[in-house]
């Protein structure tokens, strides 16, 4: 097995907040991002959460992060498609986009959590027999193209202007730019068939095998086998990865509790989908590295990406970049392209 070489750095964050204070949770997640820019990571991801204390809009955050930053990729991972209008979220993640000067990078996924709760209220209608799956994200990407809607005739009329209708603002290298988060083989070859690219995480479907690691391998084999020859796309690869080296005793302990309390669901299939779960790499920067170094997926991939811990507190998120950033990503090949980073270091 070859060593892994990480060429590209990004993370993850779920993006809390308290219930009675949303303002502050936001603000110190908008900091994360302008942290990780300053320590030179690549990129910067938020999750999409309906009916939680995260994140409902991704398009809105990154369109936020974008002001706040300069350089580093803003990626959402992933948005629920179900739950969104095609074209108006085509317009929002289009706008987003412009504003951060193209930066975006925009993640799916088909599932629609928390349905029975919230389908009702998104759509007018039996909405149970929409295609609300992959259908629904490749007419996303058509619109990011910007193909002139009507006859070749058809105008619209606006103060001072004549214009062919499309998508506005006009940004088709977004389309370039959307990735799908794929667990199953189904999905990474339809990922694949699209030229989408592919975001594995720690969560896999187990199909033929209860082992996590050969699932996943099958998944990266299946998605590679399925790509147009001509197509260059991304394959980024997310651990929850969490090196206390620079963490005080107590947060250590919760650190070591945090990976206790989730190692059961590691053991076996879950659920009716046999569902698989990769373990939290939890310890010293020599421990982790340890077990990143002897990850035949890790070696499989150059993009890495850090996926934080729920409900964590913006300091143990901050500890948690430094660690890995100065402790563990040198070691596996990654350096930063910032110059602004790369004398940080010094």
């Amino acid at each position: 097995m070859s060593a892994p070489t990480i060429t590209s750095l990004a993370f993850l964050t779920p993006g809390n907040f308290a219930d009675d204070d949303a303002w502050t949770g936001l603000e110190e997640t908008l900091g994360l991002f302008e942290y990780g820019e300053r320590l030179g990571f690549d990129g910067a991801w938020i999750r999409q959460r309906h009916l939680e204390h995260g994140v409902g809009s991704a398009a809105v955050f990154l369109a936020a992060a974008g002001q706040r930053t300069e350089r580093i990729e803003l990626g959402t991972a992933v948005i629920p498609i179900g739950y969104e209008s095609p074209f108006r979220l085509a317009e929002d993640l289009a706008l987003a986009d412009v504003l951060s000067r193209g930066r975006l990078q925009v993640g799916f996924s088909t599932g629609m959590p928390h349905a029975d709760l919230l389908g009702d209220l998104v759509y007018d209608g039996n909405w149970r027999g929409f295609d609300l799956s992959y259908g629904r994200i490749a007419r996303v990407v058509d619109h990011l193209r910007g193909g002139y809607l009507g006859g070749p005739d058809t105008v619209i009329h606006s103060p001072g202007n004549v214009q062919r209708p499309r998508l506005q603002p006009h940004d088709p290298d977004l389309a370039r730019r959307i990735w799908y988060g794929g667990g199953s083989l189904r999905s990474v070859r339809w990922a694949a068939e699209n030229d989408l690219g592919l975001l594995s995480g720690n969560i896999v479907t187990g199909e033929d095998t209860d082992d996590f690691t050969t699932a996943q391998l099958n998944l990266l084999s299946a998605y590679r086998r399925t790509l147009s020859a001509d197509r260059p796309t991304r394959v980024a690869l997310g651990r929850v990865i969490v090196p206390f080296d620079s963490a005080d005793a107590a947060t250590r302990d919760r650190y070591r509790a945090y990976a206790a309390s989730r190692h059961r669901r590691t053991l076996a299939p879950q659920g009716p989908k046999r569902t698989l779960f990769a373990p939290d790499v939890v310890g010293t920067a020599e421990q982790i590295l340890e077990r990143l170094t002897a990850d035949p997926v890790l070696a499989e991939v150059s993009e890495l990406r850090l996926e934080l811990p729920y409900e964590f507190h913006r300091e143990e998120y901050e500890q948690i970049l430094h660690d890995v950033r100065h402790l563990i990503a040198p070691a596996l090949g990654w350096h930063p392209t910032s110059p602004t980073a790369q004398e940080a270091v010094r």
